[in-house]
C-alpha cells in the first residue's frame, strides 16, 4: 500500500511544491508585455486614433511646411542683403569704374532686379482622363500626361538659347547654379516645392526667344504630347516686366574626398 504521503488526494510533498512551472512564468511574460504595449500606444496616441487622425502631418504636408518657411527666409535674407548693400554704397572706397564694374558682374550673376521685353511659357499636366485625340497614338499611360523635369529643362535651355538676359522660373530668379528637378509631380527649385501649372518667365528679345522655342527638337517632341493627349502649353508677350533679383544664398556645396 502507498504511503499517505505519495497520494494524490493528500497534499503536495515540500518538493513538489518547489516543482519549477515554466508554464506559469510564460502566461506572466506575456501578460506583461501585453500591458507594456497597452502603455505605450495610449502615452503615443495620447487618446487619438493612431490611425486616423488628422492632425499628424503627412509627409507631404512638412515638405510644403518646410518650402514656405523657404520662401520667408529668402525674403527676409533679400531685403537684409539690400540693406547692407546700401550701408556699403556709403564709403566703400571704390571708385566710380569700380562700382560700374561691380555692378556689370552683379547684373551677370542674376542678384540684381532686371528689366525688359518679356515672354513666359505655361507648361501643365493633361487631364486625368485625356484620351489619345489622334488616330494611330496608343492610350495614354500615366508619365504621358504629367509635367517632367526634361520639359522644363527643356523650355530653360531654349530660352537661354535665344539670347535670354534672365529667365525666372515660378516667382525665383534663375542662376547659373540654379537646378530645376521634378519629384513625382512636382517641382524643386532652390529649397521650395511648386506643383504645376508651371510658369517660366525670360527677358530677352521677344522673337528671337520664340523662335529658340520652335527650333528645340525636345520641345518639338513635347508639342506631339500637346496635340495628341492635352498636356497644357502657352507662350505669351508679356510686355516690359521687372524680374526680381536671386535672394538666396550663393555658397558652393560640393564634395570632398576622405581622408
Amino acid at each position: 500500500m502507498s504511503n499517505s504521503a505519495d497520494s494524490p488526494g493528500t497534499g503536495s510533498s515540500p518538493a513538489r511544491r518547489r516543482r519549477f512551472r515554466p508554464v506559469r512564468i510564460l502566461t506572466a511574460a506575456v501578460f506583461a508585455l501585453a500591458g507594456l504595449i497597452f502603455f505605450t500606444s495610449f502615452n503615443t496616441a495620447k487618446g487619438t486614433n493612431i490611425r486616423t487622425d488628422a492632425s499628424l502631418l503627412k509627409l507631404s504636408d512638412l515638405i510644403h511646411e518646410r518650402s514656405r518657411e523657404n520662401g520667408d527666409l529668402e525674403e527676409s535674407n533679400g531685403a537684409l542683403r539690400e540693406d547692407v548693400e546700401s550701408l556699403a554704397e556709403r564709403d566703400d572706397g571704390r571708385t566710380k569704374s569700380e562700382d560700374d564694374e561691380l555692378a556689370k558682374l552683379e547684373e551677370k550673376a542674376g542678384t540684381q532686379k532686371l528689366k525688359g521685353e518679356a515672354i513666359s511659357v505655361t507648361l501643365d499636366d493633361a487631364p486625368p482622363d485625356a484620351t489619345a485625340k489622334l488616330p494611330g497614338y496608343p492610350e495614354p499611360e500615366p508619365d504621358y500626361l504629367v509635367i517632367h523635369q526634361q520639359d522644363l529643362q527643356a523650355v530653360v535651355n531654349a530660352l537661354w538659347q535665344g539670347g535670354a538676359e534672365g529667365i525666372k522660373v515660378m516667382d525665383q530668379r534663375l542662376i547659373s547654379t540654379s537646378a530645376v528637378r521634378c519629384v513625382g509631380n512636382t517641382l524643386i527649385l532652390q529649397g521650395r516645392v511648386y506643383s504645376p501649372p508651371y510658369k517660366i518667365q525670360a527677358v530677352g528679345d521677344p522673337e528671337r526667344l520664340k523662335e529658340a522655342l520652335a527650333q528645340s527638337p525636345a520641345i518639338q517632341n513635347y508639342m506631339v504630347y500637346v496635340n495628341v493627349y492635352g498636356l497644357g502649353w502657352k507662350v505669351e508677350d508679356d510686355g516690359k516686366v521687372t524680374l526680381p533679383g536671386y535672394s538666396g544664398a550663393a555658397d558652393l556645396h560640393y564634395a570632398q574626398p576622405v581622408d
